[in-house]
């Protein structure tokens, strides 16, 4: 049996990567950052069979600081200034790049030079406890003093801004480790340690296929307290990914539930401290029950549930934001001292759901003018604004506020 080369392409495999999409590309390097293994960033999309796609970026690899071991980061760092690496490419930061949004280098008081993402460079003492103090701001108390930091001056590759783009998919705080290697270094180290490779490009339009992909799998009759003629209808794009829902109340041959709308709907991202604990810091449980029952009084409409957690940022990072809350920061900082915008959410997925479902028009539940101009911009007109508040308590007030300082119509 004739052994293969590094980086040849096995007889069938041009034809069997035609089957992994880009999507489920993102999809598994999402996973890999999830579990702090290392992934390849490639600048210009698609990832041809024999490895390389002539792209300026094919060397990177990158890590997520939040799950990455310092084991990992020798690794890599070996590899940079191992005697097979160019001079030039050794002495260009050996020790990798920690990569952070502009957001949190704001906190950090990192001025900001490079468009997007700022890049700090490492020395060799820096390890993995060193880097989650930079990035968590939960532990800024723990650690305080950090700096001063110098932001990188030169351009950094495209593929440094994906690798947050990608932590943010995995749920992960947003901050990375890059290591630029030669493009032939970075591919045999790809194939030797089973690293999955990914496109710049496919990370960040990943949101956007999504919602493309995303079809209408099941529906199914529920009865829910308020609303005893409902159905459930369950959403999944093609190549995985979270699943959305849309509850539809009241009679499917009724006036209420008639396409094209407009109908009566309500946007709801999914709050697993509010809607399924009751929980006092936020509006989201009774927003969530309140809609359902509006919406059964008024004979029927739809309420999308969104897998949408913390304005997008994820069960676990909204908890790292209540910590945030709990020191003096509200709602908005708190997100953006985590490094994320202070709403992350985006709304083609609740378009598409409602296109498969047959409407074109809302009457739309909120007090948050963003999401009628992001439905209007995703093609589903917005014919008029149904207010929708609930009376806050001691524990919801500052949230609240700064809803409304937001601009939340409260």
């Amino acid at each position: 049996m004739t052994a293969r080369k590094i980086g040849e392409s096995p007889k069938g495999l041009a034809q069997g990567l035609e089957l992994v999409s880009p999507e489920h590309r993102v999809e598994r390097a999402a996973g890999d950052f999830r579990r702090g293994v290392p992934v390849r960033l490639a600048a210009r999309g698609a990832i041809n069979p024999n490895g390389g796609n002539g792209g300026a970026d094919d060397g990177v690899i990158a890590v997520a600081v939040e799950t990455v071991t310092d084991a990992t980061l020798t690794a890599l760092r070996d590899i940079c200034v191992s005697p097979s690496t160019p001079s030039a490419k050794r002495a260009a930061r050996p020790h990798g790049v920690l990569i952070l949004t502009h957001a949190r280098a704001a906190t950090l008081k990192i001025r900001l030079y490079t468009p997007e993402v700022v890049g700090l460079a490492l020395d060799s003492s820096m390890g993995v406890e060193a880097l989650r103090a930079i990035a968590d701001p939960t532990t800024d108390l723990a650690h305080p003093l950090k700096g001063p930091f110098h932001g990188l001056r030169e351009a950094l590759p495209k593929s440094a801004a994906a690798s947050i783009k990608l932590a943010k998919l995995a749920g992960l705080l947003p901050a990375t480790v890059i290591f630029r290697l030669d493009d032939s270094t970075a591919r045999e180290f790809a194939e030797r340690s089973d690293v999955s490779s990914v496109g710049v490009d496919a990370v960040q339009s990943f949101e956007a296929r999504f919602a493309r992909s995303l079809q209408l799998v099941v529906r199914a009759r529920v009865p829910l307290e308020g609303a005893e003629i409902c159905e459930l209808a369950a959403f999944r794009a093609r190549d995985g990914g979270p699943e959305h829902y849309a509850i539809l109340i009241g009679a499917k041959d009724g006036a209420g539930l008639a396409p094209p709308g407009p109908v009566l709907t309500r946007l709801h991202s999914e709050c697993f401290t509010g809607d399924l604990l009751g929980s006092l810091r936020c509006d989201c449980g009774d927003q969530l029950r309140g809609a359902v029952r509006t919406i059964a009084a008024a004979g029927g409409g739809v309420l999308l549930y969104l897998a949408q957690e913390g304005r997008g940022i994820g069960l676990m990072n909204k908890l790292r934001a209540y910590r945030l809350q709990d020191e003096g920061f509200d709602t908005l900082v708190a997100n953006e001292r985590l490094g994320f915008a202070a709403d992350e959410r985006l709304y083609d997925i609740a378009a598409r759901m409602l296109t498969l479902l047959g409407y074109r028009a809302v009457r739309l539940m909120t007090n948050n003018l963003d999401k009628i101009e992001a439905l209007k911009a995703a093609g589903i007109e917005v014919s008029e604004r149904v207010p929708h508040s609930f009376p806050d308590n001691v524990h919801s007030r500052d949230y609240l506020k700064a809803k409304a300082e937001g601009g939340h119509l409260l």
